[in-house]
């Protein structure tokens, strides 16, 4: 895991409370701390501390992309109940959206009421996209992670949650007070980390400005996401 404060010359933050995750491309190698981004999984591996590494499944970002049919509650639970015995640090089991924009994703609440937490240690990630979303899974004990996305694109956070990037940081900055009311720890998704093919403007300079804005806000958990 990596801990950031502070930036080497190539723009990676090292030391600190901020904890990133980074994702690449698997033909890529790195000589810093990284996430590698699996289709449904994380690893988050510390070059400096190799004996620890993070599993964060994600199996919701692949329910969500079948739209050909909508899975059964009971199948989705089953699926998540067997992965709960896996052991994965946290699961990225569902998300608190509107039914309109991820249909897939509608039933999320009653999923969570058939998972079995009794004999596990993996912990559970909701993605939300505003304050409603936010005050919906705070309701849940049994939610640990809070994750939105922020994009540091215009035009894809349109795209992605209706809002300017200006509406999406009063927006984040309500959601780390209902988060921090409800005891739970908001992951910020800070897409397009690594480029915009969306036409906006991008360096590594812009990365750097919205990674110490959100820091300044009080995330403690940045992923950074293509």
């Amino acid at each position: 895991m990596l801990y950031p404060k502070g930036k080497t010359s190539d723009g990676v933050f090292n030391g600190g409370k901020l904890l990133f995750l980074w994702s690449f491309p698997s033909s890529l190698s790195f000589n810093f701390p990284f996430v590698y981004s699996f289709r449904y999984s994380i690893v988050s591996l510390s070059l400096r501390q190799m004996n620890k590494v993070k599993i964060i499944e994600c199996p919701r970002d692949a329910m969500q992309g079948i739209k050909s049919h909508f899975i059964p509650t009971d199948k989705k639970a089953l699926y998540l109940n067997s992965l709960l015995k896996v052991g994965f640090d946290t699961i990225d089991f569902g998300s608190f959206v509107s039914p309109k924009a991820i249909p897939q994703m509608r039933d999320t609440a009653e999923v969570l009421s058939k998972l079995d937490l009794s004999k596990t240690t993996s912990k559970l990630l909701a993605i939300i996209a505003n304050i409603r979303g936010a005050n919906d899974a705070s309701q849940f004990e049994e939610i640990d992670y809070l994750g939105y996305p922020f994009s540091i694109s215009e035009n894809f956070q349109m795209r992605n949650t209706h809002k300017t990037i200006a509406e999406s940081i009063v927006t984040l900055d309500e959601i780390l007070n209902i988060a921090s009311k409800t005891n739970k720890e908001v992951v910020a998704y800070l897409s397009m980390g690594f480029g915009n093919p969306y036409g906006d403007p991008w360096n590594v300079e812009i990365v750097a400005k919205w990674t110490e804005k959100m820091s300044q806000m009080g995330v403690k958990i940045l992923s950074l996401s293509d």
